[in-house]
């Protein structure tokens, strides 16, 4: 599939944006908020297809081979064929007048936008629309966003700015009230585990538990599948001694700083593995009351064991600790001393 029918259950957004092309309404800005992984970015592209599709300059034939009965069949549903050059080249980000921003380290620089200034001042090269998809726009520094604010007012011809974010109040005001707001929301669950015994043959349980800890985004669960996340995360509930939390005040102190060390130095993996500390601390109470809303299904009865050895008071001790670490890495504090501080903390009685 391709274009608006490779979303998954975002029916609300992609049924705006159908709106909007069939009634030739689509606005020069668009703003898609959601968190990562939810098929915004799916959507602009789509979006930038349909707009430039060349399929629908002319009707299919009404009989003919599969690719052009599934030509037809795009078409009807307001969707872009897929088949035709503009639509290859979209899809394989080769097309000259669909033009992508990304944040280069972690912000989007001023000289980015000059530089979109400059192309957008020459007329397209071959689309009917020229589309501009500025991806984590929330990253933008500030001589950055003025500089896009400037194009918001003034917008070039035949051109869409698309801009993606997490949410709206991660942009100047300014900005947001000159784009039309579309909202895209978490995959369910359900969904995204069906999609991982799908797509990756994985047993409905361990999909049940990467769908939990990927927070509603498929892009983010099917990297967990890819990292062996559920190996990891056993590794790291033992390595941290929070297998047996009653026991952490028996390691030696050495052995703590050995893990905060190592665990420093998997600089990308940090923010997730605090993570799945911080959900493994929260089964361990939610196992007692509320045993089928537990994330990690598939180590329920090792839960029920851990739990019963430890208070909840105890145990919401430590998830405070870890809470404190990720605040604190967060502003930029020293990563391995806001760890070690944090297994210190683990440790006491």
């Amino acid at each position: 599939m391709s274009g608006f029918e490779s979303i998954i259950e975002q029916e609300r957004p992609v049924r705006i944006l159908r709106t909007l092309y069939r009634k030739e309404t689509i606005p020069h800005a668009l703003l898609f908020t959601g968190q990562e992984g939810v098929g915004k970015h799916s959507a602009a592209i789509a979006l930038a297809m349909i707009c430039n599709c060349m399929g629908r300059e002319t009707p299919p034939p009404s009989h003919g081979d599969a690719q052009n009965q599934l030509r037809s069949a795009a078409i009807r549903n307001d969707d872009p064929c897929g088949v035709c050059p503009a639509c290859r080249k979209i899809m394989s980000g080769n097309h000259p007048d669909v033009i992508h921003i990304r944040p280069t380290g972690a912000t989007i620089k001023i000289a980015q936008v000059r530089a979109l200034f400059e192309a957008l001042s020459m007329k397209p090269y071959e689309a009917r629309m020229r589309v501009v998809i500025i991806t984590d726009a929330h990253a933008m520094n500030p001589s950055a966003g003025n500089a896009l604010l400037k194009m918001l007012e003034e917008p070039p011809d035949r051109t869409i700015l698309i801009l993606t974010a997490p949410q709206r109040v991660d942009l100047l005001p300014t900005i947001v009230s000159r784009c039309q707001l579309v909202r895209f929301n978490p995959i369910t669950r359900s969904t995204i585990a069906a999609e991982l015994v799908k797509e990756h043959g994985l047993e409905k349980q361990a999909a049940s538990v990467l769908a939990a800890v990927s927070n509603g985004s498929l892009t983010r669960a099917k990297a967990l599948v890819q990292s062996d996340w559920l190996r990891y995360r056993s590794w790291l509930i033992a390595a941290s001694g929070l297998a047996a939390p009653e026991k952490l005040e028996t390691r030696n102190t050495g052995q703590l700083l050995a893990f905060a060390e190592t665990l420093s130095t998997r600089k990308e993996m940090v923010s997730d593995s605090l993570a799945a500390l911080l959900t493994w601390l929260r089964d361990l109470i939610v196992c007692r009351y509320a045993p089928e809303r537990i994330v990690n299904t598939d180590l329920i009865d090792k839960l029920q064991r851990v739990s019963q050895k430890n208070p909840v008071g105890a145990i919401m001790d430590k998830m405070d600790a870890i809470r404190t670490a990720q605040k604190a890495i967060e502003a930029n504090a020293n990563l391995r001393l806001s760890l070690e501080v944090m297994m210190l903390r683990l440790a006491e009685a």
